[in-house]
């Protein structure tokens, strides 16, 4: 099998600080890999760099072996809920329906199969009762559940999702947890900024371990060691303690 992402000596930076220092990784299909590390270690940097969201001062990224710009429509984005604008005036299900504008097109209207393929995804989140609902009235659980069903909608083969638990009650965690998953099973790739290490094991079957650079990469039983932790986060830290990155 080849890789459906591949990175090469990564590089990038805010401001005068380099924030990505050669990282390289491959990802292989059908996993799901948590991305791991502690504040300021770049793991959001990451994938907006690997999108091309913040720009790259060196490097290389491949999707399923060619740029991202060819491969925008197999890769579903799921930004930090504190990154949006949730004052903005839209619906759920039209929020939704903006994760198909890649196929239906920016100047053309959605039609009945583009909504009823919304309100299926809506429903797989539980929140097909919500889909006329302005995102401003949803809690932060219910919209993160409804940018996750604007990601299921896309279809796509791989998935970077940032911090998709970050404040979220416990049964939208469960049920973003289901999904992916779901999306594992079907043979698709998951990757997830993840800050909870005491589920690390029992979530992922990869895992990322970032600190601006790769301290290590590989399936969770073999790569989530104290060692690796403690290389990690520049300290030596339990295995099952909560640590938020």
């Amino acid at each position: 099998m080849e890789p459906v992402l591949q990175v090469r000596g990564l590089h990038a930076a805010y401001r005068r600080t380099k924030v990505l220092d050669h990282v390289t990784f491959d990802v292989m299909p059908g996993t799901l890999t948590a991305i791991i590390g502690p504040n300021g270690a770049g793991k959001s940097t990451l994938l907006k760099t690997m999108l091309d969201l913040h720009p790259r001062l060196g490097g290389e990224v491949r999707f399923f072996g060619t740029a991202y710009r060819n491969a925008k429509l197999k890769v579903g984005y799921v930004p930090q809920r504190g990154s949006v604008d949730w004052d903005f005036p839209t619906d759920a299900l039209d929020v939704v329906l903006m994760g198909l504008y890649g196929r239906i097109g920016w100047f053309r209207r959605p039609g009945r199969r583009h909504r009823e393929l919304a309100l299926e995804a809506l429903d797989k989140m539980g929140m097909a009762d919500f889909a006329k609902r302005q995102i401003s009235e949803l809690s932060g659980g219910q919209q993160q559940r409804v940018f996750l069903a604007r990601a299921l909608v896309q279809d796509a083969d791989l998935y970077l999702l940032d911090e998709p638990l970050a404040g979220v009650d416990a049964a939208t965690e469960r049920a973003i947890m289901e999904m992916l998953r779901t999306l594992r099973a079907a043979g698709k790739t998951v990757m997830v900024v993840h800050h909870d290490l005491q589920t690390v094991e029992d979530d992922f079957d990869h895992v990322l371990m970032l600190n601006r650079t790769v301290i290590a990469h590989g399936p969770t039983t073999e790569i989530f060691t104290q060692d690796t932790i403690a290389r990690t986060y520049g300290g030596w830290l339990r295995r099952k303690e909560r640590v938020t990155g």
